[in-house]
């Protein structure tokens, strides 16, 4: 059947749209503060590569910031410039790692019982993201998040009331009526084309050791590793190649800094919280994409304004219930203690060494090569 024929547009898709927003709009609004890049460009891009990420693959298969460029180009150790370079570069060296099959044989030689550590460690971060999200509207922030949350959570069980459209939804409408300045709003309006990156070429070495080999093992990991798994978990009968994803991940930073964007990738935090809050189809990545164009297009001049649409509680929110998909994954290794206490021990080395998922992905395998006599079977090899 044709991807396009699988695409569904309906209020569930539209619902299951914002589940990716406590994650990227902060990553974004960070990145532009701190660089000056043109947000015309950041947006159009992100959105145009959700849509062609939406039609590719007929699931809500999302597009992500880079994170860890981005923690390094908000910390404010490289320039946008470097950034988008950065991209360029990793895109190339994904583009090397799928067609060569390095990626298949990774995927092979890392146990599914490591790859859930891998997700329950993400699950962690994005729970810390939240709460720290939550934390800075004070105690009404905690209570409002609260309420956000248990209505995520209850109404995933009512199929005809999307919770994320009533959550995300009041924070919109709260917004409008007591943040928005409507008049800058207005003077920001109108149409921005975006300019093309000018890439430093001679600042090569910098992109590479500042932000290119600091996100390799995070990529691999967590954008293509864990994603095709995640896929795997809540779409087996629609699967996804290693390759193919390591594909488009390629694709979409070989070609985004020349409209203005910043560096990209797929992520299993994503799609969980997508699959969480209702998407099923590629529809709902198409109808995020098409906010931020929008938002690209016509509104990037009054960037300060948009970024107050979405309260920092909700962001929480999504965020919380995106962090509870990844975590409750462990599950299924959960079948001896051994085994639930060595993916617990990847997460929290994911979460708290240096380089941490890198770390975590090869403790993680020296553990489970080491004990795997003691390990039962389903907690074994993906390949």
């Amino acid at each position: 059947m044709p991807v396009l024929t699988k695409l569904r547009f309906d209020r569930h898709e539209l619902a299951g749209a914002f589940g990716d927003i406590g994650t990227d709009l902060p990553l974004i609004a960070g990145i532009i503060l701190a660089t000056k890049l043109d947000p015309a460009g950041v947006f159009l891009a992100f959105g145009l590569a959700q849509i062609a990420s939406g039609l590719l693959y007929g699931l809500p298969m999302p597009v992500q910031p880079l994170k860890a460029m981005a923690v390094v180009v908000i910390a404010g150790q490289a320039t946008g410039a470097q950034l988008q370079l950065a991209g360029l570069m990793i895109g190339a060296l994904m583009l090397v790692l799928s067609y060569s099959g390095l990626l298949d044989r990774l995927q092979k030689l890392i146990p599914v019982l490591v790859v859930r550590g891998v997700q329950a460690g993400l699950g962690i971060a994005l729970a810390r993201t939240a709460l720290g999200l939550t934390g800075r509207e004070g105690p009404w922030g905690w209570v409002a998040a609260g309420v956000a949350v248990a209505l995520l959570v209850w109404l995933r069980r009512h199929r005809h009331v999307p919770g994320a459209l009533l959550v995300v939804g009041a924070g919109a409408v709260w917004a409008a009526f007591n943040r928005i300045d409507w008049n800058a709003l207005a003077h920001g309006f109108g149409w921005v084309t975006p300019k093309p990156s000018i890439l430093p070429w001679d600042q090569w070495l910098a992109a590479l050791t500042l932000l290119v080999l600091p996100q390799v093992p995070l990529s691999l990991s967590n954008s293509v590793i864990a994603t095709q798994r995640t896929v795997t978990d809540l779409f087996p009968d629609r699967p996804v190649t290693l390759r193919g994803i390591g594909r488009t991940y390629s694709v979409i930073n070989l070609l985004s800094p020349w409209l203005g964007g910043i560096p990209m990738c797929h992520g299993c935090g994503g799609l969980a919280g997508y699959y969480a809050l209702g998407a099923r189809t590629g529809g709902s990545v198409i109808m995020y994409g098409s906010l931020y164009l929008l938002v690209g297009a016509l509104f990037s001049g009054a960037f300060q304004e948009v970024l107050r649409v979405f309260p920092a509680p909700v962001l929480g929110a999504v965020l919380l219930v995106e962090a509870g998909v990844l975590i409750l994954l462990l599950r299924d290794v959960a079948r001896t203690p051994l085994a639930l206490g060595l993916a617990l021990a990847v997460s929290l080395v994911c979460v708290f060494a240096p380089q941490g998922y890198l770390t975590g992905m090869v403790v993680g395998c020296i553990l489970y090569y080491s004990l795997r006599r003691w390990l039962p079977s389903p907690a074994g090899n993906p390949g």
